[in-house]
């Protein structure tokens, strides 16, 4: 997502800063500037940011699955954890927080930790967008396409609609154009982007 999202915002004008650890720099995309650290160290993080600042938070396990239950604790709580305290320390802004659609009836371990991050952005006092997508279709992610036809029908029933709506399916596109506009329209307090309205999202 960072990939995507990053050469955007470059093209857009932002200046934009990426923390990357030893040996993953040669990734990070052109026009940005590379900050070597360590993602789950408040220290670290903090040293790439500045006053006034929009911190967004892309660290996550890679293809969550229920048996990744330990990783979604000592990385991706951790780390927002860690960017929580660098934010508050560095006196940023905004956050801007990739969470998942909740409620949920599956991935519970992975849907606690995003949740338990979310509450740590909330207590942290800072101006703080977080966006909820469920399923986000791009490349290496395609499969879930295969559903679409049966959140089609979800979405005409009564029973399932709303369940169907909240935990839909989204494009890496409509992810980036809803992070796009996170970061050019600050929140003032605290604000939730469903996945409607991810969907709806337009550059």
């Amino acid at each position: 997502m960072g990939a995507a999202v990053i050469p955007v915002l470059v093209k857009r004008g932002h200046r934009v800063r990426v923390l990357a650890r030893s040996g993953s720099e040669k990734r990070v995309p052109k026009g940005a500037r590379t900050v070597m650290g360590d993602a789950l160290v408040a220290e670290s993080i903090a040293r790439a940011l500045k006053a006034g600042d929009t911190l967004v938070h892309l660290v996550g396990t890679p293809h969550p699955s229920p048996r990744k239950a330990a990783q979604f604790e000592s990385v991706d709580l951790a780390s927002i954890r860690a960017s929580v305290e660098a934010a508050r320390e560095a006196r940023a802004s905004h956050i801007v927080y990739v969470s998942v659609a909740q409620p949920a009836p599956v991935m519970q371990a992975y849907v606690a930790a995003r949740a338990a991050g979310e509450a740590l952005v909330r207590s942290s006092g800072i101006p703080a967008t977080i966006l909820r997508p469920w399923y986000v279709i791009g490349p290496g992610h395609r499969w879930a396409q295969a559903l679409a036809p049966l959140y089609a029908i979800a979405r005409l029933l009564p029973p399932t609609r709303n369940g169907a709506n909240r935990l839909g399916l989204v494009t890496l596109k409509q992810m980036v154009a809803a992070l796009v506009n996170a970061v050019e329209n600050p929140a003032t307090n605290l604000r939730i982007v469903d996945v409607p309205t991810i969907r709806s999202a337009r550059l």
